[in-house]
């Protein structure tokens, strides 16, 4: 299982998210980098453990507001490639983190979050657009285990079945993730969701986190089945650390 650490940008900053209360955001204090802003994160993560790639969701752009484009060519620049999440409220947006990759001739993924999501239509027609589908990644956004959908057709449908549908339109990797535990350094609250989509779909790319606190978190999450893991706070404070990872890399 890979380890995807996480860049929550907000107002210029890298933000250390909290449950999902985004106006409880707060530029992150980590021990890897001086200042939190997304060239000194980018590359105190590279230094420290030797990633190559992160999760970058973009609240402003998801939010509704302009991209943050130079935070993500910050991120760049430090030898990450990048997932992105710009949000999925349109096609535009959704075909935003594309069309970045294409001017810059880069290799990343496309995060499709259901939070955000009107409409299946909408995923349709990204993919009609140019969005490949075997370049997106859809988040199963939850909040204490409930969906966070806004999609009428979707409306009394559990996470399972939401999934079903959206691995019907080719997506061949899937974000679970519960908002009540990012930040809160209380454990994975999925991880027996993880468990069921790996029993139903055995090659499905499933990736999982929010609340990971230590090393035995990495282990339970593997354990349920993901094949990566998200994980944010717990390496700013040092909870996991370079060492952990090895050792957890040969366990």
């Amino acid at each position: 299982m890979r380890i995807l650490p996480v860049l929550d940008l907000q107002d210029g900053f890298v933000v250390r998210g909290v449950a999902g209360r985004r106006k409880e955001y707060r530029p992150i204090a980590s021990l890897l980098c001086d200042d939190p802003s997304a060239a000194s994160v980018a590359r105190g993560l590279r230094n420290a453990f030797g990633f190559d790639s992160c999760y970058l969701a973009d609240l402003d752009a998801i939010a509704g507001h302009a991209p943050n484009i130079r935070l993500y060519d910050e991120a760049a620049a430090a030898g990450l490639e990048l997932w992105i999440d710009s949000g999925a409220g349109s096609v535009e947006s959704c075909l935003l983190p594309t069309r970045y990759f294409a001017e810059r001739q880069a290799v990343g993924r496309v995060i499709l979050g259901l939070e955000l999501l009107p409409s299946v239509e909408t995923l349709t027609e990204a993919f009609q657009a140019g969005l490949n589908p075997l370049e997106a990644v859809f988040s199963l956004d939850l909040l204490e285990g409930r969906p966070l959908s806004k999609v009428d057709a979707w409306a009394g449908l559990g996470p399972l079945e939401i999934a079903e549908q959206v691995l019907g339109l080719g997506v061949p990797s899937l974000i679970v993730l519960d908002m009540a535990g990012v930040g809160v350094g209380q454990g994975v609250p999925t991880l027996q969701l993880c468990r069921e989509l790996r029993h139903r779909y055995p090659y499905l790319e499933i990736i999982s986190g929010g609340g990971v606190r230590d090393v035995d978190d990495l282990f339970a999450l593997e354990d349920a089945g993901c094949d990566a893991a998200l994980v944010a706070s717990a390496l700013h404070d040092g909870r996991i650390t370079r060492e952990h990872l090895e050792n957890f890399a040969h366990q």
